[in-house]
C-alpha cells in the first residue's frame, strides 16, 4: 500500500486517481504531477516501484501545498475573514452562501434542512 502525504492510495487504482484522494490534489493537477515525477498515468498504484512512489513523494513534498497545511491555510482564510468582519466573513459565520448565490430558493447545502415557520398560510 503506497503512502504519500499521510494518505493510504487504494491499490486498485491508476496513479492519477489515487492520488486525487488526497486533499488538495485534484484530476488536473494529477496528471501535472505524474509528467513532473515521469510516472505513467495507466500504472496502478499497486505496481509502483520503489523510486517512482519517492519521486511522486518529492515532487508533492516540494511544490503543492496538500493535506493539513492546506487545510490549515483555508481555515485561516476565513478566520481572518470572520475576525476583519468583511461580508463574506458575516456570510460564513451565519452559514450562507459566500460567492453570492440567491437564498430564496436553493442553497440548502449551506443552510441546512428546511425548518417549518408557523403562521405561513394565507
Amino acid at each position: 500500500m503506497a503512502r504519500i502525504a499521510g494518505v493510504d492510495l487504494p491499490n486498485e487504482k491508476r496513479i492519477e486517481i489515487g492520488l486525487t484522494s488526497i486533499y488538495g490534489i485534484g484530476p488536473s493537477l494529477a496528471k501535472k504531477i505524474c509528467t513532473q515525477a515521469r510516472v505513467p498515468v495507466e500504472t496502478r498504484v499497486k505496481n509502483l516501484t520503489e523510486e517512482q512512489l519517492n519521486s511522486l513523494r518529492k515532487t508533492i513534498e516540494t511544490e503543492y501545498k496538500v493535506e493539513g497545511f492546506l487545510r490549515s491555510e483555508v481555515t485561516m482564510n476565513i478566520k481572518r475573514l470572520l475576525d476583519i468582519g468583511s461580508y463574506r466573513g458575516l456570510r460564513h459565520r451565519r452559514g450562507l452562501p459566500t460567492r453570492g448565490q440567491r437564498t430564496r430558493t436553493n442553497a440548502r447545502t449551506r443552510k441546512g434542512p428546511r425548518r417549518t415557520v408557523a403562521g405561513k398560510k394565507k
